[in-house]
């Protein structure tokens, strides 16, 4: 005995609609996680500099030290050191005098011209905001001049 027509397509019409609302709640799901995790990523970027303004701030911190250590010593800075590898490990807005700035800490992987050891070292940076947030400048924590308030110095980083 076989089945009767309409059974067969009732069948496969409700088969069917399964199946298509499966579908439907699996590209659901996918558009959801896309847009939350373009949302989160949008808060994160927005103050967070670019890769080349870190590079560019702890190549030239590391300058600082070598030439405050070569001064010292009565030697010849060894020149621009190559940073590379850096792992940011945590990032806070601050404010930096009048402007805005972040707080960085992290690693990064670095060797001086010439020497084939390179270096694995933790970091910490403070950066500055330019007025129209196209800009950034190494900051430089310098003492208080009443005790109260941090006072900075500030280098422009090279922009590319």
């Amino acid at each position: 005995m076989l089945p009767d027509l309409s059974s067969l397509i009732s069948t496969s019409v409700s088969f069917t609609h399964v199946a298509l609302r499966r579908w439907l709640r699996t590209v659901m799901s996918v558009l959801l996680c896309l847009l939350i995790s373009a949302g989160l990523s949008a808060c994160v970027a927005s103050d967070q500099p670019p890769r080349s303004v870190l590079l560019s701030a702890l190549s030239q911190q590391i300058q600082f030290t070598q030439t405050s250590i070569a001064r010292s010593l009565d030697l010849d800075a060894a020149g621009v050191p190559e940073v590379s590898r850096v792992r940011l490990e945590d990032q806070d807005a601050i404010r930096i005098g009048d402007q805005k700035g972040v707080h960085l800490t992290g690693r990064f992987d670095w060797r001086l011209p010439g020497d084939a050891v390179k270096v694995d070292s933790a970091f910490e940076l403070y950066l500055e905001r330019g007025e129209r947030g196209e800009s950034w400048r190494l900051a430089i924590p310098n003492g208080s001049d009443d005790g109260q308030s941090q006072a900075w110095m500030t280098y422009p980083l090279a922009i590319d």
